[in-house]
């Protein structure tokens, strides 16, 4: 007589049978992960680096690793010492932000000496980030892109259009003393010299952008002073 412990109907083959799928399922889930890697963190860091370009206006970026060596320095601010960051490509910069390391793009265009700022912080229903371009006098906004993890199409979704992104150029930072660029609510912009106007229907968002700029900036208040 077979025995029925390993009878292909009984509960203890079924439990048998998968328990071994579930490690070989786990196995070749691990092993995909493991070989995709890499492959997922280079085009992170390609699509960082595409980010970063697009705050200096530039629209054609297919060879964008390129564009971005030969135009893009990576540094570092620590306390008032600005130097070459040597550590691996960062594309998240909170941790190195809380032990008051804040990377500095320094960028050529056409000549012409550009920095980049790395902004980030909290929308209405996740994060926000972008990057803020500035001319050679550390003030006045060049060019900026902005983009978003889960804002809410056609409204807080919108800071990551060009038109919202355009209200910025030509705007200051702050002066001497205080961090001054603030976004207001639509309609409502006061002082043209610092202020943009928010996204109609997005106030919480255009206020977590407003929030984003002044802590960020805020970081680099005697750097960009001097």
């Amino acid at each position: 007589m077979a025995d029925k412990k390993f009878s292909t109907s009984s509960n203890t083959y079924t439990l048998v049978y998968a328990a071994i799928m579930v490690v070989i399922v786990a196995f070749l889930l691990s092993f995909v992960s493991s070989a995709l890697r890499e492959r997922q963190d280079v085009n992170v860091k390609l699509d960082t680096k595409k980010q970063i370009l697009a705050s200096l206006n530039m629209t054609n970026l297919a060879d964008a690793d390129k564009q971005f060596s030969e135009s893009v320095k990576d540094m570092i601010l620590e306390g008032d010492t600005l130097a070459d960051y040597t550590g691996t490509f960062a594309t998240i910069y909170e941790s190195e932000g809380k032990a008051g390391r804040f990377h500095v793009f320094v960028c050529n265009v056409n000549g012409q000496t550009k920095y980049v700022i790395p902004v980030y912080g909290a929308g209405l229903w996740g994060a926000i980030w972008g990057y803020i371009a500035l001319n050679d006098d550390k003030n006045t906004i060049f060019g900026t892109y902005f983009s978003h993890a889960s804002e809410t199409p056609g409204l807080g979704a919108e800071i990551a259009t060009p038109a919202f992104q355009a209200r910025f150029a030509g705007k200051h930072i702050g002066d001497s003393t205080d961090v001054k660029i603030s976004v207001v609510k639509n309609g409502k912009v006061a002082d043209a010299e610092y202020e943009v106007d928010g996204i109609s229907g997005g106030t919480i968002t255009s206020t977590g952008v407003d929030a984003m700029l002044k802590s960020c900036f805020g970081n680099y208040k005697n750097f960009l002073t001097k």
